[in-house]
Parts: C-alpha cells; sequence; structure tokens
C-alpha cells in the first residue's frame, strides 16, 4: 500500500468523509489544520447532504484546486487559471469514473452496513486515491507548488 492510500485507509477509519479526506490531505501536505473548513465541507459528503447527488470526492477536489487558485481575501482575485483547472478535473472526474453522481459511481443505496458502518468507503477508496492524484497533477501543471500555497 502506498502512502496516500494508507493516510487515506487512516482518515476513513477516523471517520472522516470524501470531501473532508481530499481536504485533509492538502491540509496535511502543507501541515496546517483547518477544523472550521473540515466541519464546513462535511454536508458535501455522500453525495452533498446523503442524497447520493454530486460525489463529495468531486467536491473535494474542487476544493483543493480552490485552495490553491480562488479569491480568498478582499484585495485577491481568482487565478486565471482556476476555470480551466475546475474545467479539466470535472471532464476527467466524469470520464474516469462515469458520472458525476455518487450513486452512480458506487451504486449504493445505503451508505451504511449492519453494523451502522460505513460500507461504501470500501469502493470509494480507489476513487480518492486516482482523484486526489489527478488534482495535484493539475495543480503541478499550472505551476503550483503542491504543499506550499502562498497565503
Amino acid at each position: 500500500m502506498n502512502d496516500t492510500a494508507f493516510k487515506l485507509f487512516r482518515l476513513s477509519s477516523l471517520g472522516y468523509c470524501c470531501t473532508q479526506i481530499m481536504l485533509k490531505l492538502a491540509l496535511d501536505e502543507e501541515e496546517k489544520e483547518n477544523e472550521d473548513l473540515l466541519r464546513a465541507v462535511s454536508v458535501l459528503c455522500r453525495g452533498i447532504g446523503g442524497r447520493q447527488k454530486t460525489c463529495g470526492v468531486l467536491t473535494g477536489g474542487l476544493g483543493i484546486l480552490g485552495l490553491y487558485a480562488a479569491k480568498g481575501k478582499d484585495t485577491e482575485y481568482p487565478k486565471a487559471n482556476l476555470n480551466d483547472m475546475t474545467k479539466e478535473y470535472m471532464e476527467w472526474f466524469e470520464n474516469e469514473f462515469g458520472s458525476e453522481e455518487c450513486m452512480d459511481i458506487i451504486g449504493v443505496h445505503s451508505f451504511a452496513d449492519n453494523t451502522g458502518k460505513d460500507a461504501y468507503m470500501v469502493k470509494c477508496g480507489d476513487i480518492l486515491l486516482k482523484s486526489y492524484q489527478k488534482v495535484v497533477q493539475i495543480l503541478r501543471e499550472n505551476n503550483y507548488e503542491y504543499g506550499s500555497r502562498e497565503c
């Protein structure tokens, strides 16, 4: 198991959901913490609010791109390549997994098995790993130093 896959497994075991895992990996790479961000994005998991619509891995990846290229304070403007990176990631995601919707991708009608544990995470592990690697690739191809944002 590679280092990123191990981190994914560990974060899942700690109860983080897909969107949170994507952003937590990015924050960990920078050796930063942001509990408020992780709390805020928790509602995007399990297909936005548990409705199995837009995949939490997709929204988490978009969140990472936003951390690097979106407006975050009054004196900033979004970077010129944000829209292109967003489009590239979303098109790649749909081509790779056949849909942007959680239900279509993992085909799970209930997120918990009989023990109350999240049974879907086994299916999502590969999606998380591939998507995280793609986001990092997109950032690097657009001349961002992943793990070191300008603040």
